[in-house]
């Protein structure tokens, strides 16, 4: 690849949109770094927004204003469910976007924002050869030549309708983007899980964890008494509210815990784990690299079609996230003792869902058609 080719990254993360978002285009953007590109993420300025993490990766951060006026606003500005997420208009947030990328020679836009549609795509269009759209809820038309939906169970067909006729289609969990070290470690924690035990257990709800369900999962381990010898590890993000909660409870009741805040060695941390307490967001395909076994909380709508997906592989079980998330958490945890094999049976499932490849697999892609120095029309 010449180190010339430049990509451009157009995604938010905030308290409220959480950080999944950023964090599957930055390890695309890493991917194709590694291979010379040089990579620009154009991001609203948030709360939690996360502007440190990438510009700590090597990519440069041009930073949208936190609130725009928004003089180009019209009523089919709010017809989607997600469009408060952006801030502003999506006119008024594609006019901040072209003056931010002014000037540059792209080869690539890529775009992952709910918020957003073909009417933003076919706007900004003009300031990049091609442009790449990552989605996972296909509720909307999208005007590009690419467009990645890592779900497990997506058919091309979800999104025929929704692209040009002429746009390529990546979907499955065979595209997931997970970072290399994930593959790496694939098959020592595949491995492990030949004779599995349950020693060890990690919670991870997101980076954020709006509903403090972490807190709540504690508790419920702490008050098994066959948990209290186990040991749990929590890996929590640096923008999670919960921080100093999840501190002070760790350290005041009987459960060993320990407390893990913005790691950069996830893939580590979780190839030594026997059980996982997650979210239903993208750390699923990490788990699922790994062969990990896992109970996963749906704390959004557009998680619901994936976690059903995969819980009818056997590769997890759903945990309801409402007032009898206890309860559920209790039933899983039992049945989970109750039958060791269900862990093999599990982690084989898992595995067989993503190898961890799919970074690579769309670098390729965008090599492929990014050959064409054309300017789209």
């Amino acid at each position: 690849m010449s180190d010339s080719l430049s990509i451009a990254f157009r995604v938010d993360a905030s308290t409220l949109i959480g950080s999944g978002h950023v964090m599957r285009c930055l390890t695309l953007a890493d991917a194709l770094a590694e291979a010379g590109a040089r990579c620009y993420f154009v991001m609203r300025e948030k709360p939690g927004s996360l502007e440190a993490v990438v510009s700590a990766r090597g990519h440069q951060v041009l930073v949208l204003s936190p609130v725009e006026p928004d003089v180009n606003a019209s009523p089919s500005d709010n017809e989607s469910p997600h469009a408060s997420w952006l801030g502003t208009g999506w006119i008024t947030d594609a006019s901040g976007t072209l003056a931010a990328l002014a000037g540059m020679d792209l080869d690539w836009l890529v775009v992952d924002h709910y918020a957003l549609d073909y009417r933003w795509e076919s706007l900004v269009s003009g300031c990049a050869k091609r442009l790449m759209v990552i989605d996972d809820l296909a509720d909307r038309e999208h005007d590009c030549d690419l467009l990645l939906d890592q779900t497990y169970g997506r058919l091309p067909a979800s999104y025929r309708k929704l692209v040009p006729p002429e746009a390529r289609l990546l979907c499955g969990a065979h595209f997931s983007l997970l970072r290399p070290e994930f593959s790496e470690l694939r098959y020592s924690s595949l491995q492990r899980r030949i004779r599995p035990k349950l020693q060890n257990m990690l919670i991870s709800i997101g980076g954020v964890d709006q509903d403090n369900l972490t807190h709540r999962a504690l508790r419920v381990l702490d008050s098994l008494e066959w948990y209290q010898e186990k040991n749990v590890t929590v890996v929590m993000g640096p923008s999670s509210p919960w921080v100093e909660d999840i501190g002070r409870l760790a350290g005041s009741i009987k459960l060993k815990v320990e407390v893990l805040v913005g790691i950069g060695n996830m893939a580590e941390v979780m190839e030594q784990q026997d059980f996982v307490i997650g979210a239903a967001g993208s750390s699923i395909w990490e788990r699922c690299c790994l062969g990990l076994p896992s109970a996963m909380v749906v704390v959004a709508e557009n998680q619901v079609f994936a976690a059903r997906e995969l819980e009818g592989t056997g590769a997890v079980r759903i945990l309801e996230s409402g007032e009898r998330f206890e309860d559920s958490l209790i039933g899983v945890l039992k049945d989970i003792d109750s039958c060791p094999g269900q862990l093999i049976a599990m982690s084989k499932a898992a595995a067989a869902i993503t190898d961890g490849q799919g970074v690579f697999r769309v670098v390729a892609t965008l090599l492929e058609l990014g050959g064409d120095h054309e300017l789209r029309e």
